[in-house]
Order: structure tokens, then C-alpha cells, then sequence
């Protein structure tokens, strides 16, 4: 059920995007089992805000410490603009060749980049991306793959190039090596 629900949730924002409202000045306290990536969701921030706002110099975070949800009225006014105006705008079309991943191979923790887990929510569709060329945090549209969230970057992921995440060895045998297009929506 928790998995139905994670995924009907993550295809809600991935479909709709943000919605809405900055949040109000304010803290927050790190809970046991939080990521970033959680926290920018929930306030309807981004990931690199929240680094920005509290000095992060890595996406690691403790249970207890407390974060700053908010910039100033006006950060919160101009990231609110900007987020209202993703739903539709793009950003750049570009063509990458894309190989697949998973979360379950010898040595990953599956933990992205960006702080989601990925052995937690094998549901939850991620690109690993050189963030040169794709921002950490986008949302994209990858042919074949359908919307997901550069939230990874992978060794080996340089220029043109992205990986895609599969909740399985077998599927992302199955996927290969493509040539593909990708929408990165602002």
C-alpha cells in the first residue's frame, strides 16, 4: 500500500509539478529517516534552495538539525514565479545516449545524488545526469522513459549522456544503450 501510494504521489508531482505558494519564513527540524529531497518536496521548495539557504556544502543531513525552508519574501516570490511557470515552459530538448541502472548492484547504496532512496521506492522513475548539462532537481521527459526527476549523477555520466533508473537488474538489461530526446522542463 505504501509503495501505491509513493507512486501515485510521485506520478501526481512528476505529471503536475509544483503547485502553488512558497512556504512561509521559517525552520524545520530534521526527523530520523529524512532526505532533502523530502524536505524541498514538502515546502515546495528545491533541493539546491535548501542548500543555498543553510550553507550545505553536501546533500548529508542529521535528525535534529535545523534547516531554513525560506529565503526572503522576494527569493520566495521569484522561486514561486518560476515554479508556477514549469508546468508548461522548456527549458532545452536534447538528444542523449542513455543506459539504465538500478539500486541493487554490489557496492550501491541507492541513495541519488539528491538524497532519494531508491531501494525504498523502487517505484520512482530518477535519470542520473551531468549536472552541466541537466540541473539536479529538473524534471524531464525522456522518450521511451516517460517524466522523471534528474535527481542522480553517475560516474560515468558526462555530456550527453544519462542514465536511467530501473527498479530491476533485468529491466535495465532489457533497456540497453538507446539514442534518445529529453525535455528538461525549467
Amino acid at each position: 500500500m505504501k509503495k501505491l501510494l509513493l507512486y501515485i504521489t510521485s506520478s501526481i508531482f512528476l505529471v503536475f509539478g509544483f503547485s502553488g505558494v512558497a512556504s512561509a519564513a521559517g525552520t524545520y527540524q530534521v526527523k530520523n529517516g529524512d532526505t532533502l529531497w523530502d524536505i524541498a518536496k514538502k515546502y515546495k521548495v528545491t533541493v539546491s534552495q535548501l542548500k543555498s539557504w543553510n550553507h550545505l556544502k553536501s546533500d548529508v543531513i542529521k535528525p535534529k538539525q535545523i534547516l531554513k525552508i525560506s529565503g526572503t519574501a522576494n527569493a520566495a516570490a521569484r522561486t514561486t514565479a518560476k515554479v508556477a511557470s514549469a508546468k508548461t515552459a522548456v527549458y532545452k530538448t536534447i538528444t542523449v545516449k542513455a543506459s539504465a541502472y538500478t539500486a541493487t548492484c554490489k557496492g550501491c547504496n541507492g541513495i541519488t545524488a539528491t538524497g532519494l532512496n531508491l531501494k525504498k521506492n523502487s517505484s520512482i522513475k530518477v535519470v542520473a545526469v551531468d549536472p552541466k548539462i541537466i540541473p539536479l532537481g529538473s524534471k524531464v521527459y525522456v522518450e521511451g522513459y516517460g517524466y522523471a526527476i534528474a535527481a542522480d549523477k553517475g560516474g560515468r555520466i558526462r555530456g550527453n549522456r544519462i542514465d536511467v533508473f530501473m527498479p530491476s537488474h533485468s529491466k535495465a538489461i532489457q533497456w540497453g544503450v538507446k539514442t534518445v530526446k529529453v525535455i528538461v522542463y525549467k
